[in-house]
């Protein structure tokens, strides 16, 4: 069973003063894409470069996530560091995911150009950073999670199962 991890990146939202959306708006999202049996694990952590590297190399490598799903903290605001923390953490890039976001969120609102997600590997797990926003979460995970599935296949994590009808896993035939 993959283990998947939302990580929601939030001063306000860790210390309670603002709802945290951005996390149930993941979880949903993979709740209607994924149709193998998943373990989701949804945290808090403050905005800041050590904070959130902490909690992605615990959640990587003490909880032994598969997949985490960073949302939050990818603007260009002087506290948002989760770029910088996953670019501390990961042993290897992965630009087109970032790429793609931000393509098809510009079709939806021009200041997409300033979010800076993108993606990455740390050992067998895949770690993804999204925008904050509910509606920005769905139009970039709908952007690239047909990658996904094939992508935790090549780093030897666990396998996930798609619903063809919502997003149609893309794996090469054998």
């Amino acid at each position: 069973m993959a283990r998947i991890a939302v990580l929601t990146v939030s001063d306000r939202a860790f210390r309670g003063e603002y709802e945290d959306r951005g996390g149930p708006a993941c979880e949903a999202w993979l709740r209607g894409v994924i149709t193998s049996q998943v373990e989701i694990l949804r945290q808090i952590t403050p905005d800041g470069r050590v904070e959130v590297a902490t909690a992605l190399c615990d959640l990587a490598d003490t909880w032994g996530a598969d997949l985490i799903l960073a949302t939050g903290g990818t603007g260009p605001a002087p506290r948002d560091q989760t770029p910088e923390a996953m670019a501390d953490v990961i042993n290897m890039e992965l630009a087109g995911f970032g790429e793609a976001m931000r393509a098809a969120n510009g079709r939806v609102v021009a200041t997409a150009i300033l979010s800076r997600q993108g993606a990455g590997v740390r050992g067998k797990t895949l770690i993804i950073t999204l925008p904050g926003s509910p509606n920005a979460i769905s139009t970039s995970l709908e952007a690239i999670f047909a990658a996904v599935p094939y992508c935790l296949d090549l780093i030897g994590a666990a396998r996930i199962e798609t619903d063809p009808a919502v997003i149609k896993a893309h794996r090469p035939k054998p």
